[in-house]
């Protein structure tokens, strides 16, 4: 199957340039031109994506080739994509920056070969005028499979600033596409871990995207943008399907249900609201592909599980911002504390880890686990070559994942849970915990890359 979609990547030289301001507002402007624009974003980040559905009314993905392998780069795009006009992927650091000793992998330049799609790259020229020549022609050169296609220079001071950064540039044979001024930053407030994430602040982000596309299509040339995502390779790939991926993991297919509801009464209850935005469109689709309906509930809200839940998926999030109005909600509290102590299974990534854990900052949780967890100053953060160490609900004793950690807490773990993976770096150690139905730890996975998890955890459901 071939993949015409136009697209384009969004990079930059390094963090901090302009790459979400333009690649939202760029999706944005598409979009309010009548275009089905579908959003992606280059590694694990959780946060962009959700602006960028904002932008587009479409699902953001994620693609990162170390947690979902290269070979799913493709056909995950294509799944996004699929009936698409125009896709935008918004990059990670820098162009080149990728998972750390890795080479060129989880790269924004890898995914752009991966995709054989255009790079537009996004400049801070507020210190620079005929340097920025030498900075374009060095990304642009530096790896032949790499086609920069366009630079838009951002924090562009003066008339007479864009006037020198255009005569520096024609030496270098990349177009300009688009020039920003500098302007009061658009309102996307950020805290410890990034940016405040769009359901904390919708209002705010409906007008905060608007600024940015407005933005995007006063500086920039859309046409030409247009013009050059049309440009992209044809790629040969078929879309990741979540049926497939699901029948084709072992072990062998499940029974269809003898009558009724496909999902045959089968609920999957996800953790949702402002303190847990934390998650991969693509594990709803594998949960259901598995045979679940997904029902989502909001632990800031609701004082109870959805109706008939036989299984509990608790992702990312900032339960730290939100541990008072968790510890008020004690029915809730309690509801999960017996869900989990029943042995159903209960499926907890960092933020959920924290919302398990006997208390948070000193405030009653759920206490599903005997530990404790704390705000901390240091931040750990990197991606992880994992291990599990027990049999759990999501895996098998010595099934090798690739994770990614993101956190600024700490937990001090009690006695009498497993380990739920081995670490090997950046130093080697055990992580989370295995306790009957219950697997929390801190490493963010993506099911795509083992759909047999999402299938596990349905069966779990089903015989618990």
């Amino acid at each position: 199957m071939v993949t015409s979609v136009p697209r384009l990547v969004i990079a930059a030289p390094s963090s901090g340039s302009g790459k979400t301001t333009v690649a939202t507002g760029l999706m944005a402007a598409f979009a309010g031109r009548g275009l089905s624009v579908s959003p992606h974003k280059v590694g694990p980040d959780y946060i962009d994506p959700g602006y960028h559905a904002l932008a587009t009314g479409r699902v953001g993905r994620n693609l990162d080739a170390y947690l979902c392998g290269p070979e799913l780069i493709g056909p995950l795009f294509a799944h996004g994509a699929r009936g698409c006009d125009v896709a935008v992927v918004e990059g990670v650091m820098g162009l080149y920056d990728g998972a750390a000793g890795e080479g060129e992998l989880a790269s924004t330049a890898q995914v752009a070969k991966l995709l054989r799609a255009p790079v537009v790259l996004v400049v801070d020229a507020s210190s620079q005028s005929r340097s920025v020549a030498a900075l374009v022609h060095g990304f642009a050169s530096w790896d032949p499979e790499v086609r920069v296609g366009g630079v838009i220079l951002n924090k562009v001071a003066s008339d007479r600033h864009e006037e020198l950064l255009r005569e520096a540039l024609d030496s270098a044979g990349v177009p300009v596409l688009g020039v920003l001024r500098r302007v009061p930053q658009v309102d996307t407030p950020s805290r410890h871990l990034g940016l405040v994430p769009v359901a904390e602040r919708r209002t705010e982000a409906v007008s905060a995207v608007a600024a940015m596309a407005a933005q995007v299509s006063d500086g920039c040339d859309l046409e030409a943008l247009l013009g050059l995502a049309r440009g992209a390779g044809a790629l040969s790939c078929a879309a990741w399907d979540a049926a497939e991926a699901v029948a084709s993991s072992p072990p062998p297919p499940l029974p269809s249900p003898e009558r009724g509801d496909p999902h045959d009464g089968l609920t999957v209850a996800v953790a949702g609201g402002p303190a847990f935005t934390f998650s991969y469109a693509e594990h709803a689709e594998l949960l259901t592909a598995a045979g679940a309906a997904v029902v989502p509930f909001d632990p800031l809200r609701d004082e109870q599980l959805p109706d008939d839940t036989r299984g509990l998926v608790i992702g990312g999030g900032f339960p730290e911002v939100y541990a008072s109005e968790l510890s008020a909600n004690e029915p809730l509290r309690k509801a999960v504390a017996e869900f989990a102590l029943s042995g159903a299974p209960v499926a907890a990534e960092c933020a959920g880890l924290l919302y398990l854990c006997r208390e948070l900052d000193g405030l009653p949780m759920c206490g599903v686990l005997d530990a404790r967890a704390r705000m901390s100053e240091r931040l750990t953060l990197g991606y992880r070559d994992a291990v599990a160490v027990s049999d759990s609900v999501l895996a098998t004793a010595g099934q090798r994942m690739r994770g990614h950690e993101f956190h600024r807490t700490v937990v001090e773990p009690g006695a009498g849970e497993s380990p739920a993976w081995g670490v090997r770096a950046p130093r080697p150690r055990v992580e989370g915990f295995v306790q009957a139905g219950v697997h929390a730890s801190y490493l963010h996975t993506h099911w795509a890359s083992a759909p047999g998890v999402a299938r596990r955890f349905v069966e779990r459901c089903r015989t618990s």
